[in-house]
């Protein structure tokens, strides 16, 4: 009875310590700031990083992460499986409730541009009794639902290296869980090295990502039609847009639903934007361009794409799904290309995929980045640091890689438990993106306070309402398996990792890491002297007397 009566009154004894301790809520106001150093201060941070991201360059983080041909490419299989309507459809039905959370996403950065965007904003906008450990857990998933996202399109990588070598060898090719991870693992430390070797053209490379990703576009419109024309004739407008087929032994309504799942992981990671802002010129405005301007470029050509496909490729839909290159769309482009030029079509696609995954792991370091400055990952006082001549983060880029490898082990024990990594970077994201813009119209209406960039106080809460229930079912739609009979072999792992990690992230907190994290902490004063704070209710031995326990003492 009494250890219960202790366990009681300590646990009474560490929220109080938690509320009494975290960082003051500031006023922010982006329209009355002249510059983006003095709203970056009036955040509560100083200038660390060197801005030199233009507004096309921050457009072009987020257009080269989405990648529409690689990513469409990685994922084709499981829009098919509604057949080529629903493929086609569930892409544009779903592609306007993207653009509706970019819309919201763009408010917010608008208002607050700081690169750990999304749990800064929790914190801001949350009720004050659970501000701090709500902000604790966004940010990790966020963290995690990055580092999701960069797994996933690096097995996509190595699906397209390895789909390209099995149509070169004839299908001699024999690719392996082994083989697999390799290809991924190369193509991570590739990004770690090219990252870091870069940093000072890392903005340039968004450039250049543009263009690679809109060529590679352009060629396959022009490509794929010629040789389908001269190989087999297209598919008719009755296939192309009223064919919805059911591949799976769910209801055919719900495999459309789940079919969705190509556009919802493709139209993604526009939170990179954000990631992106202390280092962007005119970041209130140039933030909002980047991820508006990106998901409404994806959802329109993305559509195109997804008809472009359907009509060229074969009508027996089944065998395009279960191709043998492991592959769907390398199977569409063989049928239509040939090996020869299939191939090179696969390897064209590959490369813009790499480009992908590193424009990725920029956006993962910021965030893993500003997480540490604040405290709030395992480490941090090693992670934050900044290369003081390139003012660049380079251990949190390879803090990001290291943890990508570890995630990425998921793909030796087969392909089922690799498409959960898929489904882990929007699981993640997700909640990450809605809990803020669910916040702003509830407990911090009256704390918001609009950038350059808002929709008005009548159309904003309408298109943010609506979002917010639309990723609330994205949530539980990316959670399912792909058939009713659920084993080891068809189960989704991503309600185990994701849940697993949002439950692991608050027994963590609350039993340790709440001594040093409490919310947004500014480092405007850091250089004058070290950041102790005495936590858990003891009391400063220089001011009383008394023993103090477990300080955490960090230096800036």
């Amino acid at each position: 009875m009494l250890t219960s009566v202790k366990s009681v009154g300590a646990s009474a004894l560490r929220v109080d310590t938690i509320r009494s301790h975290q960082s003051d809520i500031r006023e922010i106001d982006a329209r009355h700031v002249t510059n983006d150093v003095d709203l970056l201060a009036e955040i509560g941070y100083k200038q660390e990083l060197k801005r030199k991201f233009s507004t096309l360059q921050v457009f072009g983080v987020a257009y080269s992460i989405m990648g529409l041909l690689p990513s469409i490419a990685s994922t084709t299989a499981t829009g098919l499986t509604a057949g080529p309507a629903g493929f086609v459809w569930s892409w544009f039905v779903s592609g306007i409730f993207i653009v509706g959370i970019g819309i919201g996403m763009a408010e917010l950065g608008s208002a607050i541009p700081t690169s750990g965007g999304l749990y800064y904003w929790t914190f801001h906008y949350a009720p004050e009794k659970i501000r701090v450990p709500l902000s604790y857990m966004i940010g990790l998933s966020n963290t995690l639902a990055l580092c999701g996202g960069l797994c996933s399109v690096n097995y996509g990588f190595a699906l397209e290296v390895l789909a390209a070598a099995y149509m070169n060898s004839d299908g001699t090719f024999v690719s392996t869980t082994g083989k697999t991870y390799g290809v991924f693992a190369a193509c991570v430390v590739s990004h770690i090295l090219v990252t870091c070797l870069t940093s000072n053209m890392i903005s340039k490379m968004q450039t250049t990502s543009i263009i690679c990703n809109s060529g590679i576009i352009v060629l396959f419109f022009i490509a794929v039609p010629i040789g389908t024309a001269k190989a087999k004739g297209f598919n008719d407008g009755e296939f192309i847009f009223g064919t919805v087929q059911n591949y799976s032994d769910w209801p055919t309504g719900w495999q459309f639903m789940l079919s969705m799942m190509t556009a919802i992981w493709t139209i993604g990671a526009f939170d990179s934007c954000v990631h992106m802002s202390e280092e962007a010129h005119n970041a209130s405005k140039s933030i909002p361009v980047g991820i508006i301007g990106s998901t409404m470029v994806c959802w329109i050509v993305g559509f195109f794409i997804c008809i472009c496909m359907a009509a060229c490729m074969s009508s027996d839909v089944a065998s395009v799904i279960d191709s043998p290159t492991g592959f769907a769309m390398a199977q569409i482009v063989e049928d239509s290309l040939g090996k020869k030029w299939g191939v090179a079509m696969m390897v064209l696609i590959a490369c813009c995929q790499w480009l992908m995954g590193s424009s990725l792991l920029t956006a993962l370091s910021r965030q893993i980045w500003a997480f540490a400055r604040d405290d709030g990952l395992p480490f941090s006082r090693y992670i934050k640091v900044v290369d003081k001549k390139l003012r660049v983060p380079l251990r949190a880029v390879a803090f990001g890689g290291a943890l990508a490898l570890t995630i990425g082990c998921l793909t030796l024990a087969g392909s089922t438990a690799a498409n959960a990594l898929f489904s882990l970077g929007v699981a993640g994201n997700y909640i990450a993106w809605g809990t803020p813009i669910f916040l702003r119209l509830t407990s911090g209406k009256d704390k918001f306070k609009p950038g350059p960039f808002y929709l008005g106080d009548t159309l904003s809460p309408i298109v943010n309402w609506i979002v917010c229930c639309w990723m609330i079912f994205v949530l539980f739609l990316c959670m399912f398996p792909g058939s009713k009979t659920v084993d080891k072999e068809t189960m989704n792992y991503t309600v185990v990792i994701n849940c697993g990690v949002w439950v692991l992230a608050m027994v963590y907190f609350y039993t340790y890491k709440f001594k040093y994290f409490h919310g947004p902490r500014s480092n405007l004063n850091d250089d004058a002297a070290e950041d102790i704070r005495y936590v858990e209710g003891y009391v400063d031995p220089k001011s009383s007397g008394e023993k103090a326990s477990t300080p955490d003492v960090e230096k800036a």
